[in-house]
């Protein structure tokens, strides 16, 4: 087997992530041609195409799945290493990649240019996703940190709660509910509510509080985002558990109201999840350094 360069395993892992050619030369500032030929050589080092097209999908094959664990390893492993010799050094400086869950984008841009601004050399890219994508990040190594209102389960992720997460009952200004005080569990039972997918934690909220009152879940329909939840629950297709932070706009618009359920809001936590076996590196580090230091002003 001949070596394989960490340029080969850069490209290699830009095409693998895109599964596209003309994206990670875009992302890589090459010609597609030179992204090509890079590939090319990564196979013939190891001696087994990393790639397969079926029609115009591109995807990976059994060795490429393979090479990719190892090469966002070694490139993360590289970037730890410039991180270190960058704070001996005294300058800072790195790229620090966060994914976040949908319903915290509502507050993290916020954070992110206070960041920024603070540490105008720290290289940052946000990921916005659903919770399982946001673990996938972390687990493939694509995400340094995420931000997350329910932490995976297992030993190998390391959390820490940053800021409130109150969630709440909210309904369309007209639902006759709207006015009510000291909305009982029982009340609820024959509404319709609009959720999020099996397994986000919203669903389980909904899920434990009506077991808890020895209810049933009520008749529910399944949403994809917090968004559809919103415009659906305001079209007055029934109501819906979200972050408080989520329904700013609307709330000061008067498109939405927080029902005044027994019990609600319920307040969980907003959380700062990373890899235990994952060296933070300095921006990293310094990122988690900040959302704790000033979460507290956003909650407020």
């Amino acid at each position: 087997m001949l070596p394989i360069s960490l340029r080969q395993l850069q490209v290699f892992e830009s095409v693998a992530r895109h599964l596209n050619h003309s994206r990670a030369a875009s992302e890589l500032y090459l010609s597609q041609p030179a992204v090509s030929m890079q590939i090319k050589q990564a196979e013939t080092a190891i001696g087994l195409p990393l790639f397969e097209q079926t029609g115009k999908k591109l995807h990976l094959t059994a060795a490429g799945s393979e090479l990719l664990h190892y090469a966002r390893s070694m490139l993360q492993l590289m970037q730890e290493m410039e991180s270190v010799f960058d704070e001996m050094k005294g300058l800072e400086r790195g790229h620090l990649n966060i994914s976040v869950v949908s319903t915290a984008n509502y507050f993290m841009p916020q954070l992110l240019a206070k960041f920024i601004q603070a540490h105008p050399k720290i290289q940052v890219s946000l990921s916005v996703a659903n919770r399982d994508a946001v673990i996938r990040h972390l687990v493939e190594n694509i995400a340094d940190l995420a931000i997350m209102g329910q932490p995976p389960e297992g030993t190998d992720m390391r959390a820490e709660a940053f800021m409130e997460n109150p969630l709440v009952v909210i309904a369309a200004p007209g639902h006759p509910l709207a006015r009510t005080k000291k909305i009982l569990p029982k009340q609820l039972a024959n509404e319709t509510f609009l959720l999020r997918e099996l397994g986000s934690g919203t669903r389980g909220v909904a899920e434990r509080y009506f077991a808890s009152n020895k209810l049933v879940l009520p008749a529910h329909m399944e949403m994809d985002t917090n968004e559809a939840i919103k415009q659906s629950v305001q079209a007055g297709m029934g109501i819906g558990i979200i972050s408080r932070h989520g329904i700013e706009l609307e709330l000061e618009t008067r498109r939405l109201v927080v029902l005044d359920v027994d019990r609600f809001p319920i307040v969980r936590h907003w959380y700062i999840v990373q890899r235990k076996d994952k060296r933070p590196t300095t921006a990293a580090h310094e990122f988690e350094r900040f959302l704790l230091e000033e979460s507290q002003g956003v909650a407020r």
